[in-house]
C-alpha cells in the first residue's frame, strides 16, 4: 500500500492505542489522582536477573499501563492480580535488552519517537499529549518507551539469529503450496492468540491464574489485540496477537479441539500446551481453496515530502507537492494517467501494488475507502507527514481464492520461523542468567 507511516503503522503499537480515542469509557473518563498501592515502597526490589534489579514502581507502571489501556482500572485488588504476570513480562524484557546490548542492537531515539507519534496521529491526539495523558493516570512515559524499544530491539535479534532461514526460498514455498493442495477442502483458522509462558509448576499455576484473569476481562470487552500486544509472549503479540491463517495439522492438538467447537468471536477457556497457556479466539473458518473474497487492482501516487511535515506551517516544497496532487486529483480520468503520474513522481512499477485483498487492508479507515470509492474515480489527497498520495480504484470483483499467493505462503513460512526462533532464545537466555524473584 501507501509507502507512508500511516498505512505501515508498526503492530507493535497496537497495544498502546487503546489510550486514544478508542480508549474504553472507563480509561476515558477524566483523570483521577494517582493511587499507589498502600504500603509500599517504590524502590522496593521485587526481582534481580543477573544482579539487575527490578523494583515494585517498575512493575507498578507497567501493570497501570496495561489496565488503564483495557479498561480494567487502577484499584488495588486488579494491580495486584497483574503482578506476578507484569514480573515475569519484565524479566523477559531485561533478558531480550541485555542479549541486544550484547550484540549491539540500538533502536534510535527518532525510530521510537516516530513510532509514539504515530500512536497519537492514529488517535487525533496532537503532539506530546500521549505523555500527558499517561502521567496523569500516574503511568511514567518511559514505560512505553522501554516496551517499544525492546519490542521493536528484539525483532532485529532474531534476523541475527535466523541467519540464512530469514529467506524463504521457492523450495520452501513450493512445498508449502503442495501440502495445500492435498488438504483442499478441508477447515482452517484466522486466530488470534495470547501465549502465556511457564516453565515451572509454580509458574504454571500462576500463568493458569491470569490467564483466568486475562479472559474474564477479554469477555468483558477488553480488545484482543490490547492484551495480546502488552502480555502475549508469542511474537505474534508484534501484530496485536494476530496468528493468521492456520490449518488443522499446524495447531497443538488440544487448541484444535477447542478452535473446531468454537464460534467465531468467542474466547476459549485456557488452554494448556507445551511451555505454557494459550488463549485463543476464532476470528472467522474457511474451506481451504474455496474462499470467496473482494479483489481489488488499483493505482496510487506519492509525492513524498524532502523533511517532515508541520501541519500549521508547511514548507514551499511540502505545498508543492500538495498542490501536485490536488492537481491529479481534478484531472485523472482513469489507471493509465495515474499510471503515468505514478512514473513521473519516480515509482518504476506506476503506482501498482498488484492485486489487493480487501479483508486485508489492516486500517480501518483505509479499508473503508478502498470498499466504497468508485472504480474509475481518484480519491482526494491523503496527507502524512512525510508526504501525500492519492488513490483510483481500478477493478473491484469478487473471485474465488483457490490458494494463498506467494508472497502470504512466505510471510506465514517466516513467521513460523520467527516464533521458534523467540521461544528458543528465551530459553536459552533464561538457563543462562541468574534470576531472582522477592
Amino acid at each position: 500500500m501507501f509507502p507512508m507511516p500511516s498505512a505501515l503503522l508498526a503492530p507493535v503499537l497496537l497495544g498502546m492505542l487503546a489510550l486514544g480515542a478508542t480508549v474504553p469509557a472507563a480509561v476515558a473518563q477524566p483523570a483521577k489522582p494517582a493511587t499507589r498501592i498502600v504500603g509500599t515502597d517504590a524502590a522496593t526490589i521485587v526481582a534481580k536477573v543477573d544482579g539487575e534489579v527490578i523494583t515494585l514502581g517498575d512493575v507498578d507502571n507497567r501493570r497501570r499501563l496495561f489496565a488503564l489501556s483495557t479498561g480494567m482500572g487502577v484499584s488495588p485488588e486488579v494491580l495486584s492480580r497483574l503482578t506476578t504476570q507484569v514480573t515475569n513480562q519484565l524479566i523477559d524484557e531485561r533478558l531480550k535488552l541485555r542479549e541486544m546490548q550484547r550484540r549491539q542492537v540500538v533502536v534510535p531515539e527518532g525510530e521510537i519517537a516516530n513510532a509514539i507519534h504515530e500512536v497519537e496521529a492514529h488517535n487525533n491526539m496532537p503532539d506530546g499529549a500521549l505523555r500527558k495523558r499517561l502521567e496523569a493516570d500516574g503511568v511514567a512515559m518511559r514505560t512505553m518507551i522501554d516496551q517499544i524499544r525492546v519490542q521493536l530491539g528484539w525483532a532485529r535479534v532474531l534476523r541475527e539469529v535466523m541467519g540464512p532461514l530469514i529467506n524463504v526460498s521457492d523450495a520452501d514455498i513450493a512445498q508449502r503450496i503442495a501440502t495445500l493442495k492435498a488438504q483442499v477442502g478441508q477447515t482452517e483458522y484466522r486466530l488470534g492468540e495470547i501465549f502465556v509462558a511457564s516453565s515451572t509448576p509454580k509458574q504454571a499455576e500462576e500463568a493458569q491464574r491470569f490467564a483466568t484473569v486475562i479472559i474474564q476481562q477479554l469477555r468483558n470487552g477488553a480488545p484482543f489485540q490490547v492484551v495480546a500486544a502488552q502480555f502475549s509472549q508469542s511474537q505474534s503479540a508484534l501484530q496485536g496477537g494476530d496468528a493468521g491463517w492456520v490449518q488443522g495439522v499446524e495447531l497443538d492438538p488440544a487448541v484444535l479441539r477447542v478452535v473446531s467447537e468454537m464460534p467465531p468471536g468467542a474466547i476459549s477457556n485456557p488452554v494448556p500446551v507445551p511451555g505454557g497457556i494459550e488463549i485463543v479466539t476464532l476470528r472467522a473458518k474457511r474451506e481451504i481453496g474455496r474462499e470467496t473474497a473482494t479483489v481489488l487492482t488499483l493505482r496510487q501516487v506519492f509525492y513524498k515530502f524532502p523533511t517532515k511535515l508541520n501541519a500549521e506551517n508547511p514548507t514551499p516544497a511540502q505545498e508543492q507537492a500538495m498542490e501536485r496532487a490536488r492537481k491529479l486529483s481534478s484531472s485523472a480520468r482513469d489507471c493509465a494517467a495515474m499510471d503515468e503520474a505514478a512514473r513521473a513522481a519516480g515509482d518504476a512499477n506506476g503506482g501498482n501494488p498488484g492485486e489487493v485483498r480487501l479483508d486485508g487492508v489492516q486500517i480501518p479507515a483505509l479499508r473503508q475507502m478502498m470498499a466504497t470509492l468508485p472504480v474509475g474515480k481518484v480519491s482526494q489527497p491523503l496527507i502524512a507527514d512525510d508526504g501525500v498520495a492519492l488513490m483510483m480504484i481500478c477493478s473491484r470483483e469478487n473471485k474465488t481464492i483457490e490458494l494463498p499467493g506467494r508472497t502470504e505462503m512466505s510471510d506465514r513460512i517466516l513467521a513460523e520461523r520467527f516464533e521458534l526462533a523467540s521461544r528458543q532464545a528465551v530459553r536459552d537466555l533464561e538457563r543462562r542468567a541468574v534470576i531472582e524473584r522477592f
